[in-house]
């Protein structure tokens, strides 16, 4: 039996802006996503997939554009995955993004809370990134124009990011808006130097090619780390690449290569080699309050630390001013990182307590606390669902407060439950995704109840929303069985 045709929806009105950076429309009770669209728009819809509760599709036509629709700063716009929300002011983007914490709230966690404070924008809404990644691709995505060049005159290679859902296929990028310079003009260099000499690219199909891979770190005091990844040990050509890269940007504090020969193009596992310049690059932080010593972190070559510096403070900030610290209290950060929370708000605590899964983190939260001078923390590598236990806080002593910042997905359910058991006097939960965070908020109704939200915008010109929520323990006659 032949496959019915997807429909084709005509003069569907954009209603909403949705999760991961589509728009959202209805037709027939129907949910239906669109990317590229902006609420407002009139357009008719191709339908590309059908699911039980909702369509996807792609706009074919446009009746009407949106007041609210703008023209894109970045010429990949479109074929680029990233930035979705370019084409609408930057002002509407962040009344999307709190909407999107009210409905989580709203919908998913179906608790009471009072008024959300208006969201923080962005300090800076492009070039706000201090780290990219970009791959070396011998198979580079072709515009239409590209296509009607004979294949003997089409440039394959590419230096640039990955376009989405094809692992192979990677979109050359001649400028990106998202990091400063010299992101751009050290990523040009190498590309040029490695067409000159004829270096091979990376192919993913094959897993051939010498360049694989370049990593760009930057912070606010003017470190610069450029990592090169490669697929194989070859000195002379590695000598001579690394010594460009070196003599054409003296900027650069920290030179290192990764030589890569796995599949994957994950780095934390493998050897990174200091080729010139220090091992880390050091960001400075205000303090959390207005006059004390700034802090001072080191990032590693695999170091996690937030992508937008200048808008870490103001997370950072708000978690600490939600903790209501008086000097006395016993802090658990969970899910710590590399422990710049810990070390952010510590100056206030009697103690610190950090967890988390990622051993290198816990080393590098160490060390962080080690170059600030703070002596009253206290960090532990291991899986919280496990570490957080009756015998951990009888070893550490009950926290007064907890503050949790968990990767998208959530905390896991036994953390929930030791967290209930544990029942400090409040929670400040930090998250990436007011969903997990809204159905985590849920299962702590019992004896929580949320005081104050504060989302904070950390990435401009997509969907993507931080939030910080202040929980206090209920009177013990106010708990819900």
């Amino acid at each position: 039996m032949a496959r019915r045709p997807f429909p084709l929806l005509e003069n569907v009105t954009i209603l909403d802006a949705g999760s991961e950076g589509k728009a959202v429309a209805r037709v027939n009770e129907l949910v239906v996503f669109v990317p590229f669209a902006v609420p407002g728009d009139v357009v008719d819809i191709q339908v590309v997939a059908k699911k039980k509760s909702f369509y996807e599709g792609k706009i074919i036509r446009f009746h009407q554009k949106s007041e609210r629709r703008i023209d894109a700063f970045c010429h990949h716009f479109g074929t680029c995955g990233g930035c979705k929300w370019q084409i609408m002011p930057y002002e509407d983007q962040l009344k999307f993004k709190q909407k999107q914490v009210e409905d989580a709230f709203t919908r998913i966690g179906k608790f009471k809370f009072p008024p959300i404070s208006p969201i923080l924008g962005s300090v800076r809404t492009t070039y706000y990134r201090n780290k990219l990644e970009y791959t070396f691709s011998n198979r580079r995505w072709l515009s239409q124009d590209d296509m009607q060049l004979p294949i003997e005159e089409r440039n394959t290679n590419a230096l640039g990011f990955h376009i989405p859902q094809l692992f192979d296929r990677v979109l050359d990028i001649d400028h990106c808006y998202l990091q400063p310079e010299p992101s751009n003009e050290i990523r040009l260099s190498i590309k040029k130097y490695a067409l000159e000499k004829g270096l091979e690219f990376f192919d993913a199909r094959t897993h051939e090619g010498y360049l694989r891979n370049l990593l760009i770190r930057n912070t606010t005091i003017g470190h610069l780390m450029v990592i090169l990844v490669v697929n194989c040990n070859e000195p002379e050509t590695l000598d001579g690449i690394m010594n460009h890269i070196s003599s054409s940007f003296p900027a650069i504090t920290s030179l290192m290569y990764v030589v890569n020969e796995k599949k994957n193009d994950v780095i934390t596992d493998q050897v990174v080699h200091l080729w010139k310049g220090d091992p880390f690059i050091v960001e400075e932080m205000p303090a959390a309050i207005k006059g004390e010593t700034n802090l001072n972190f080191k990032i590693g070559p695999i170091s996690f630390y937030q992508t937008n510096p200048l808008q870490a403070y103001y997370l950072y900030r708000t978690a600490f001013e939600y903790a209501r610290l008086k000097g006395n209290e016993i802090v658990y950060d969970l899910y710590c990182g590399t422990g710049t929370i810990s070390n952010f708000v510590v100056a206030h605590a009697a103690k610190v307590v950090g967890v988390e899964y990622v051993e290198s983190a816990i080393d590098d939260a160490h060390e962080n606390s080690v170059l600030n001078g703070i002596s009253n923390t206290v960090f532990y590598a291991g899986d919280l669902a496990k570490v957080l236990n009756a015998d951990f806080v009888s070893a550490n002593g009950r926290p007064d407060v907890i503050i949790t910042d968990p990767p998208r997905s959530g905390m896991h359910e036994k953390v929930i439950e030791q967290m209930l058991e544990i029942s400090p006097e409040r929670i400040v939960y930090v998250s990436c995704n007011p969903a997990t965070q809204a159905r985590d908020i849920a299962l702590l109704d019992s004896k929580y109840e949320v005081l104050a939200t504060q989302p904070v915008d950390m990435f401009p010109h997509t969907h993507h929303v931080e939030n910080v929520c202040l929980l206090s323990l209920r009177k013990s006659s106010d708990n819900i069985a």
